[in-house]
């Protein structure tokens, strides 16, 4: 079984993106979105903090807490050789009732991609109440749309939900 991360959240946290699983590079890195070809975080830099590149994790993560934006994964744990979520196999999904009584400004759920939505829609029977949106995936696998494509939807995510860049 691999395990995910712990939630990176703040009291003024309004939106929580969702992720499935970590992949082989964030899990060895103990970062989220590490794989050098994921485009997360170009993307949360181009929309949040345009024309500034990341000096590190530390930097990444309090870009996107300073702008009421969380990260956590669907689940917790499961069985997958290799990263794709498609070998995703005896998921345990995170506890997210917890979450959102600890969190309650969390209002707007992104999933990156379809794996993480449909293991969560399938853990909690829809969505806990919460807004959701499901955004393609910022993995490398995901390939159907162009950077510009990928960045459009996901900008217009955000500044629907939270208001940035809008």
């Amino acid at each position: 079984m691999i395990e995910s991360f712990a939630p990176v959240v703040r009291k003024n946290t309004r939106l929580l993106i969702i992720g499935s699983m970590p992949g082989a590079a964030s899990l060895k890195a103990g970062q989220y979105y590490a794989h050098p070809r994921n485009q997360f975080w170009r993307l949360m830099f181009d929309i949040c903090q345009p024309g500034r590149a990341p000096r590190d994790y530390a930097d990444k993560l309090n870009t996107l807490l300073s702008h009421g934006i969380g990260l956590w994964d669907t689940l917790a744990r499961c069985e997958r050789p290799g990263s794709l979520d498609t070998a995703i196999s005896s998921p345990v999904p995170n506890d997210f009732p917890s979450l959102f009584a600890q969190y309650p400004a969390i209002h707007t759920l992104l999933f990156n991609g379809q794996a993480a939505s449909a293991h969560f829609k399938r853990a909690f029977n829809g969505f806990l109440g919460k807004k959701a949106l499901l955004l393609p995936s910022t993995s490398p696998a995901h390939a159907a749309l162009s950077y510009e494509q990928k960045a459009a939807r996901w900008r217009k995510a955000l500044a629907d939900s939270l208001g940035v860049n809008s």
